[in-house]
């Protein structure tokens, strides 16, 4: 398995014949429609799920020579096939949208915004105004996940609910972590849920890309230290610890200790239980157009794919739990 990572000059010497067939050859995508500006999409492939060469040697061939140098620079045929899967998801997963003409997944381009977020480059056409997509990527070796909107910035993250923490979690939370969410995780003391409330904590704390790069911060460990995630449960309107965080009854706020009063109210946080071995966290920004309802739930849905092979829409069922935020999944 993976062996044509370890055969790269016999590999691209056959793409010469290849290359020739390769419209014609590429299997299809089935359409979905864009998102409105009300939803939120998410599509994930588990690596697990796909072991054919054939099908990853297809996913390679739609990557832009840089994406598949970078491919080949890394070390460890886990951390390739992960790779690979990531830059395949976003590719197909834009390419099946519907807009005014087929895109060959292959040939899109990408760029990145003045924070270093990557974007579709769009190719100007006069006949053609193309959407105004947003994506974010998150992976571990165990699963790749692609957030769509329009519109509206995203961001995402993904992590494993059993990953390991090397140095004590309390230790490793100084460096990222404000002092009440500290405090948080210095009060459970149960090892094992100290080490889930991590999780979810460190898992909502990268979903916020979109957020901090907004703000125009970088990702070192002092924009993470100067923003506490609290929830305010709904019945009330009460402000809580983390903690509570335990239904979609509570919405995610983030309060900035350079602006105590900013909660975030132009970004919607959800924190999920996806496929049953992953926290997913989703950050997007609200739909603050005229007659665009900013306190609706964010409206998801969820599809686990396999590109060029199956798609399973799996919002509402088991594989996709809302555990924190305000979340309609359809």
């Amino acid at each position: 398995m993976f062996s044509f990572f370890g055969r790269r000059v016999n590999f691209e010497m056959s793409l010469c014949c290849f290359q020739r067939n390769f419209s014609a050859a590429l299997p299809s995508l089935v359409p979905v429609s864009l998102p409105s500006k009300k939803e939120t999409h998410l599509w994930y492939v588990l690596p697990d799920e796909v072991k054919s060469e054939t099908l990853l040697n297809q996913y390679l061939e739609i990557l832009s020579p840089y994406e598949k140098e970078s491919i080949y620079r890394m070390h460890g045929h886990q951390l390739k096939k992960s790779a690979l899967l990531a830059r395949a998801l976003v590719r197909t997963t834009i390419a099946r949208y519907q807009t005014n003409c087929q895109i060959n997944p292959r040939s899109l381009k990408f760029r990145k915004n003045i924070y270093g977020k990557p974007e579709v480059d769009w190719q100007n056409d006069d006949d053609w105004c193309p959407p105004p997509l947003h994506f974010n990527i998150s992976h571990t070796s165990s699963l790749v996940a692609c957030g769509v909107t329009v519109d509206v910035p995203i961001g995402i993250d993904v992590e494993e609910k059993q990953r390991r923490i090397k140095n004590n979690i309390l230790a490793f939370a100084k460096r990222y972590f404000s002092h009440e969410e500290l405090q948080l995780l210095a009060s459970v003391a149960d090892p094992e849920i100290q080490h889930q409330e991590f999780i979810k904590l460190w898992t909502l704390k990268v979903g916020q890309e979109a957020y901090v790069k907004a703000l125009g911060r970088g990702f070192s460990a002092a924009p993470f230290k100067t923003f506490t995630i609290w929830t305010r449960v709904e019945t009330t309107g009460d402000f809580q610890h983390f903690e509570a965080l335990d239904s979609e009854a509570s919405e995610i706020v983030v309060e900035s200790s350079d602006d105590p009063e900013n909660l975030t109210n132009n970004w919607k946080f959800a924190l999920l239980d996806l496929a049953g071995s992953h926290y997913a966290a989703i950050c997007v920004e609200k739909d603050n157009s005229i007659g665009g309802e900013t306190n609706a739930p964010m409206s998801l849905a969820v599809w686990k794919t396999v590109p060029f092979v199956e798609d399973e829409r799996v919002s509402g069922t088991g594989a996709v739990v809302a555990i924190g935020g305000s979340v309609k999944q359809f």
